[in-house]
């Protein structure tokens, strides 16, 4: 049995610390633009970034079925998971509303899963995707509560989720390994393509260029698109649908801890616990 290698290890945690910091980080964000001129210009960026690489590394370049798989993948995440999200918070919607919809997304994949990618999820994973979601409502609700939420809000986030998961289950079910420059090249390229008419006919893609929404868009560019995609898919590839779903569930606690210094967000001493009990469920998960 082949050792895995190192990356593949250090994954998990690197992927859960830019993802989870890019809630509060695409929040400062949206002060300065709408949402759809903040995505739109976060993937055109990304791209810009990638192109040049693409003469220089001469990578393999995914055709026919390959390229449509990643660029599908990256339509259900990049416009549908993110801009019905952004959409669902410009709408009224409170933080802890959205998370806890978002937070049904490795419930909602391990449903599907043993249908669609024939993974069998136990009873014992079953329990740890359980307490998973227990851990973060305690953390989401001693955070922010709960409150009357815009209905048409409500069904943005749910089409986030809809997003996120048909994305991660499409990934496992017809995704193949490719070079992450021509991968992530097409996946922003579509998330470019779908954001960008929206932001200039419905926002004129304005922004309040300052320091700190520079500062915001390179972190989104680099840490949340270009690292934490290349990781995200390649663990989905690399181990079950319901393992790596059950890592959304660390999300909530751990955004919650960067919103405290970045949002001024305190977390309660309940949302502590509900932080221990979330992070129990996912190593119950990924046994």
């Amino acid at each position: 049995m082949s050792r895995r290698p190192l990356w593949l290890i250090a994954a998990p945690l690197v992927f859960l610390l830019l993802w989870s910091a890019g809630f509060s980080i695409a929040k400062i964000g949206l002060r300065h633009s709408g949402p759809f001129t903040l995505l739109a210009l976060r993937y055109l960026f990304a791209v810009a970034l990638l192109l040049p690489l693409l003469p220089l590394v001469r990578p393999p370049l995914p055709r026919g079925r390959a390229a449509f798989d990643i660029a599908v993948t990256g339509f259900l995440i990049q416009v549908a998971y993110f801009g019905l999200c952004y959409i669902a918070f410009r709408s009224g919607v409170s933080a802890g509303g959205v998370a806890i919809i978002v937070c049904l997304q490795p419930i909602l994949a391990g449903l599907i899963a043993p249908r669609l990618v024939g993974e069998r999820v136990s009873r014992l994973r079953w329990l740890g995707l359980a307490l998973g979601l227990g851990g973060a409502l305690a953390v989401i609700i001693a955070r922010s509560g709960i409150s009357a939420e815009p209905p048409l809000g409500l069904l943005a986030a749910i089409g986030g989720l809809l997003g996120i998961t048909g994305g991660t289950l499409y990934e496992k079910r017809f995704g193949a390994p490719q070079h992450p420059i021509p991968a992530n090249l097409i996946q922003y390229g579509v998330g470019a393509l779908f954001t960008l008419p929206v932001a200039i006919l419905t926002e004129g893609l304005q922004a309040d260029w300052t320091g700190e929404f520079a500062a915001v868009l390179l972190y989104l560019v680099i840490g949340n698109s270009l690292v934490s995609m290349t990781l995200l898919l390649a663990m989905i590839r690399a181990g079950e649908v319901a393992r790596v779903s059950s890592l959304f569930y660390l999300v909530p606690p751990l955004s919650a801890l960067f919103a405290w210094p970045l949002l001024g967000e305190a977390l309660p001493a309940a949302g502590w616990l509900g932080m221990a009990l979330a992070a129990f469920g996912v190593a119950l998960a990924r046994r």
